[in-house]
């Protein structure tokens, strides 16, 4: 599999280190990393990696986190966990529940703790600010004239 190659390597190593974030730089300087991704077929694709990997580790996070709430609130009506405690752990009930209810817990505090540090780590505001403004943009272009004209700026 052939790779292609960067067209400029210093402002590709510059993106590089910065994780292809640019949502941080003044829009001055952000002007020539855009014209860079633009033209930069590598650097472009390295940027749509990184922000689904953002997005698809804040969505497992999240999914996690709901998945810990779920078994928390199975916990308190499963009546064949009596069996397991008895007859496989040989724990008492409430040994066993309690054990299940920690580790519930703890899976839970840790899928919220790796959610807000994939968030802060990541510019997902400003990948999402602007994927609604490309969509706004395409849905005003299939506007008609006359509801286009009704609108104020």
């Amino acid at each position: 599999m052939a790779t292609t190659q960067c067209t400029d390597r210093v402002i590709g190593g510059i993106l590089a280190s910065w994780r292809f974030d640019i949502s941080g730089i003044s829009p001055e300087m952000r002007k020539d990393y855009e014209q860079h991704f633009t033209e930069c077929e590598k650097c472009s694709a390295r940027q749509k990696f990184h922000r689904t990997l953002d997005g698809t580790l804040a969505v497992l996070f999240s999914l996690s986190a709901v998945f810990f709430l779920f078994a928390l609130a199975v916990l308190t009506h499963v009546k064949p966990l009596e069996h397991v405690a008895f007859n496989i752990f040989g724990l008492d009930v409430e040994d066993t529940y309690h054990m299940l209810v920690s580790a519930g817990i703890a899976g839970l505090v840790f899928s919220l703790i790796a959610f807000a540090l994939v968030l802060m780590a990541t510019p997902a505001h400003a990948y999402l600010s602007g994927i609604a403004a490309e969509r706004a943009k395409m849905l005003e272009g299939k506007l008609p004239a006359r509801i286009k004209s009704m609108r104020t700026r």
